[in-house]
This record gives structure tokens, sequence and C-alpha cells, in this order.
């Protein structure tokens, strides 16, 4: 039941281990079949160098496990997984990192601004990434507080945390996002060190929903 989708998870969630965003089992992944309403999850305390398609987890959106081969449980965030679909109808995927910078402004409760113009690829309201309030993990609370920061963009830090990605199209694009965000929150964060904490400018809203492929290059 969901082979590929499964694969392509495990390939992602290998992936963000080894590039570091998420260490020690840390971090979750997830794919929604809208159609079926059925959820492939990561399973809960596995190494992601020994995850198996067997491993991983399928849920409905009530939360009941649906298939889980090898006995394992899903993720401990499959609630807010849930909570964030049921909120942002186009999301087809999510991705949730321990990202070290990300979760550094996390820790400080710090929106990140949009001072670099890779904001734009976050689809956050006013391209300010915003910091969810502090929920057990694990909890209804973390879900619900979760759902609404991703309400309005693709991104959010989790108040002493982490960080959560998500995308319409899969699982490799909200990577990519997650990864967009912890670059964004290292350069935040030497900005702010090499500039004294004096925050940097930051381009106006208008300006990052200018950009359009340039028409002076022709194609074909």
């Amino acid at each position: 039941m969901y082979k590929e989708i499964k694969e392509e998870i495990i390939d992602v969630a290998r992936q963000a281990q080894r590039e570091g965003l998420c260490k020690h089992k840390s971090g979750n992944f997830s794919v929604l079949d809208r159609e079926n309403g059925l959820l492939i999850v990561s399973p809960s305390g596995i190494d992601r160098e020994a995850l198996t398609t067997d491993d991983m987890v399928v849920m409905s959106m009530e939360g009941e496990v649906i298939e889980n081969i090898s006995g394992t449980k899903p993720s401990s965030e499959s609630l807010m997984h849930i909570a964030i679909y049921k909120v942002r109808s186009d999301v087809r995927a999510i991705v949730h990192t321990h990202s070290k910078y990300a979760s550094v402004f996390a820790v400080l409760k710090k929106p990140i601004p949009p001072f670099l113009y890779e904001s734009m690829y976050l689809g956050c309201e006013g391209h300010t990434v915003p910091v969810a309030p502090y929920g057990r993990p694990g909890t209804d609370e973390l879900a619900k507080n979760a759902a609404a920061a991703m309400r309005t963009g693709n991104a959010c830090l989790l108040e002493a945390h982490g960080a959560v990605a998500a995308d319409p199209k899969g699982i490799r694009e909200a990577y990519l996002t997650a990864c967009y965000l912890e670059e964004l929150c290292e350069i935040y964060h030497h900005v702010l060190s090499c500039n004294g904490g004096k925050e940097p400018d930051l381009l106006p809203a208008e300006e990052l929903s200018k950009w359009s492929y340039p028409s002076e290059i022709k194609i074909g």
C-alpha cells in the first residue's frame, strides 16, 4: 500500500538526516492522499538509515492506524500533521525538522522577517515566518497552535521545538521549503551577529510579489 510514496518519504527523511535538519531520530514526514483521506507518515523512534517501507504507517485523518506492517507506531507528531492538513486543503506533504538555526529562533520566539529575497519561496503572510506558541510535543495543543500558524503560509517555527514546512506538490518540495527556512534562519543569525543585534533592512511585500521570469530571455 503506497509503496512508491513510502520510498519517497524515506529518501527525503534520510536526506534530512544526512544534511543535519533532523538528527538523532528527530523530526517527521508525511504525505496525504486526499482522494482517500489517508495519511502516509514516518514512524516514531527509528533511525532513518534503517527505515524500510514496512516501517511506514498509513493512518486515517481521525488518527486510526490503517497499516503498520512491522508493528511500528506512527510519529508522535501525527496529530500536528493531521491538524495542518485540515486547515490547508491545498497541502499534500509536510516536513517537521529540528534544524539548528530554525530551532534557535524558535527558542527565542523570533519570527523571521523578509530580509532576503528567498523569503518569497515560503509563501507566508507578509513574507514573515511566524512562531507558533508553545505546546507540548505530541499534544492537541501543539497541533492546534501549529495549524493556526500554518493557515496562511507554508512554513512556521514551533516555540522551543523546531520548524514545520509544507507544500501542495509533494514531500520533496516540502523538504525544499524546510531547507530554505533553515538557510534563511542561518543567514539571519549571522546578519544580526555581524550587525550588533540591529535588524537588517527589510524587503517590502510588494517588491517580493513582483518577481517574474525575465521576458528578455527567449525560449523555443
